[in-house]
């Protein structure tokens, strides 16, 4: 349905009959869903403190919530919890709005253009972002890792920005329960790696035949190949999928957010019918990290479905980005993979070879590791 919608629209035929069809459609996947049988299993209503911490090591896990607009931190790590007050929620956002703008700005531009105001916006965005994210808990932040779990709408934030993090490696996860799980998450012992490339990207996804020469067991898929239905198949249990796609976030049903395939859309509810979803996943495509919050911080959208499924680690987006740039930064990131780095350690290695260049620095400052591995 959306391959036809989309060659409607380039034709400049009528698409009101196909988008109600499309409205028919996804309506009857969301009752159908909602009627779905759960499976059984013992629940984890409640994190563990004690393991918690001795899982962290010589990590932080830093816990952010909104109580009544004001964002209260709780950094946990070296045995205890600590309490700390920050700033507004509503500072957070607006500086996060701000940033993001100016990352769109310097991923859009072309050679010769002025970005002084946009780089402008983003050296100023990160002292206020620490000051209202993080305020004096960056006193406890240790030397080690660090891992956020912010609320629901403060997910999509360019973490890499703030001071305290721009050298450091860390993470973001929906919540400390899904850190652990994602932490004590086994590898699959066969290290195959899934490659596909989807259609209409200015480069073709470039880093995908580079990044091909880095593994010894490696399954690519582009053009014809890449389909929905061998792209789940040749994901399902890898060790690593890296996915070069256009990537669509739902803000009117964020389930259906998606990636671009050659024969459709890979939406969330794709993603559900995988056995056990790529162990690591490399998302090199458009605001693929953008969630939506649902209720008390429950969050909707491509990365928090794949967390459940058994995926450890995702790198991805949080806004549209450059895909030429991309493609040196996800080249760059894979070797230090193939090095033996973890997706957090290889996306922070991969930013200090980006730092000199506008448009390379602010790609690199766009992605962010989820989950833990």
């Amino acid at each position: 349905m959306t391959s036809q919608l989309e060659q409607a629209r380039s034709e400049g035929r009528p698409t009101v009959t196909l988008e109600r069809e499309q409205r028919r459609l996804e309506s009857a996947v969301r009752a159908s869903a909602l009627r779905a049988r759960g499976t059984a299993g013992p629940g984890r209503a409640a994190v563990d403190i004690a393991e918690l911490l001795d899982e962290l090591g010589r990590a932080r896990l830093i816990e952010i919530v909104d109580v009544d607009g004001t964002l209260c931190v709780l950094t946990c790590g070296a045995g205890q919890v600590r309490q700390f007050t920050a700033g507004r929620s509503e500072d957070a956002v607006r500086v996060a709005d701000f940033a993001r703008f100016a990352l769109r700005r310097v991923a859009r531009s072309r050679p010769g253009d002025d970005l002084d105001s946009a780089l402008a916006v983003l050296k100023a965005a990160g002292p206020k972002l620490q000051a209202a994210l993080l305020g004096p808990a960056t006193r406890d932040l240790g030397d080690g890792p660090v891992m956020i779990v912010p609320p629901g709408r403060l997910h999509a934030i360019p973490w890499a920005l703030l001071p305290e993090l721009a050298d450091r490696m860390f993470s973001v996860a929906p919540s400390a329960g899904a850190w652990l799980r994602a932490h004590t998450a086994p590898s699959p012992r066969r290290r195959h790696v899934t490659l596909v490339r989807g259609p209409g990207l200015v480069t073709e996804g470039a880093e995908v035949p580079q990044v091909a020469l880095l593994y010894d067991d490696a399954t690519v898929l582009a053009g014809g190949e890449a389909t929905t239905e061998q792209v789940l198949s040749a994901i399902d249990g890898s060790w690593l999928a890296h996915v070069a796609a256009h990537g669509t976030f739902r803000a009117d049903s964020p389930l259906f957010s998606s990636l671009r395939m050659h024969d459709g859309l890979l939406s969330v509810y794709d993603f559900e019918r995988l056995q056990r979803a790529p162990y690591r996943l490399v998302l090199s495509s458009c605001d693929s990290a953008v969630l939506a919050p649902a209720g008390a911080d429950e969050l909707l959208g491509l990365v928090s479905s794949l967390l459940p499924l058994g995926t450890a680690g995702i790198v991805a987006s949080v806004v549209p980005v450059n895909d030429q740039a991309t493609a040196a930064l996800m080249t760059a990131l894979h070797k230090h993979l193939r090095g033996g780095a973890g997706l957090a350690q290889a996306l922070r290695l991969a930013r200090d070879g980006a730092e000199d260049e506008p448009v390379q620095a602010a790609t690199a400052w766009s992605f962010l590791a989820l989950g833990a591995a």
